[in-house]
């Protein structure tokens, strides 16, 4: 039974969406956080977790510490993406069971799913055809942690629950365009380009691909909702339940940048998987609908982004 009281560990919790989750637990009264920063507990370290639990001894663990990047990142590193995520959950799923966890959370990416995949993407389409190859490595790490948690229900009945979240943005996000996601990059760039007062701006691919956006702190009170009502080891889509394209996204965060150069497109650069849009029925039938629309929550990301560059 999880309540106000438990005492809850949330790993990553300085990330985009650790730090999201812990305001919303704070917000919404539970009292009994811990975290440890990068430099204080190297998740990669088994003996290192081990520890930190003998220490501490949490009774809620939520794992929202991960290796993440854009497609260039992916693309470049792709076995870092691998072996640091695998040995993270590896690490922090394996010790939870070692001290008796009462609920474990695991959050994954939309990008598990086949790179042909029908659309809207419903759970049970996991595993039915090849991956997208840009994110293969991020997204086979993220499928063995779901497995993984599926295969300690049916040995050991281990309590967890698997979120798929869509794409995310918001605050805490990387504006690097090394490591940014799509969203926070294109923030950055128009921004940028307005700033400079350039006659046009050029982008990646051609436009046509189509993603599914979410407001991070909307994933964070679906995380502190399911922990609450939610007990089943099937992983759950989280989403908006709607996309749109590239293409579409550049064109609003342009307007509301004040952009009006010319946008080009640089076809010779991937496009990613053309489209991935998530089926949320599961998780609208189990009470959770996100409140934050995107146009809010790209002024937003560009009032951030203008803060940044005023204190640099």
């Amino acid at each position: 039974m999880v309540s106000k009281n438990s005492k809850i560990y949330i790993a990553g919790h300085r990330g985009m969406v650790g730090s999201a989750i812990l305001k919303v637990l704070q917000e919404g009264g539970f009292t009994n956080l811990i975290y440890a920063s990068r430099n204080e507990l190297d998740l990669t370290n088994q003996q290192a977790v081990k520890t930190f639990f003998e220490r501490e001894q949490p009774e809620i663990v939520i794992l929202a510490a991960a290796k993440v990047g854009g497609i260039q990142a992916n693309i470049d590193n792709p076995a870092t993406f691998l072996i640091d995520n695998l040995q993270i959950q590896n690490n922090v799923i394996s010790t939870s069971l070692q001290f008796n966890i009462k609920k474990f959370v695991f959050l994954g990416s939309s990008c598990i799913y086949p790179r042909e995949s029908p659309q809207p993407m419903k759970e049970d389409y996991l595993l039915t055809g090849k991956l997208e190859p840009t994110n293969e490595g991020y997204a086979i790490a993220k499928i063995a942690g779901i497995k993984l948690l599926e295969a300690m229900y049916k040995q050991y009945r281990f309590k967890s629950i698997s979120l798929m979240p869509c794409n995310l943005y918001g605050p805490n996000d990387s504006f690097d365009l090394k490591h940014s996601h799509v969203l926070s990059a294109l923030v950055k760039r128009f921004s940028d380009a307005k700033s400079n007062s350039d006659d046009s701006i050029t982008l990646w691919g051609s436009g046509i691909a189509r993603r599914e956006f979410m407001h991070v702190d909307d994933l964070a009170k679906a995380v502190t909702y399911m922990i609450l009502n939610y007990n089943d080891p099937q992983f759950i889509n989280i989403g908006s339940g709607y996309d749109l394209s590239i293409r579409e996204l550049a064109e609003m965060i342009a307007l509301q940048t004040g952009f009006n150069g010319e946008i080009l497109w640089d076809t010779s650069k991937p496009d990613g998987m053309l489209r991935k849009c998530m089926d949320v029925t599961r998780m609208k039938e189990l009470g959770f609908e996100p409140t934050i629309s995107l146009e809010a929550g790209i002024k937003e990301m560009i009032h951030i982004y203008n803060n940044i560059k005023k204190t640099a």
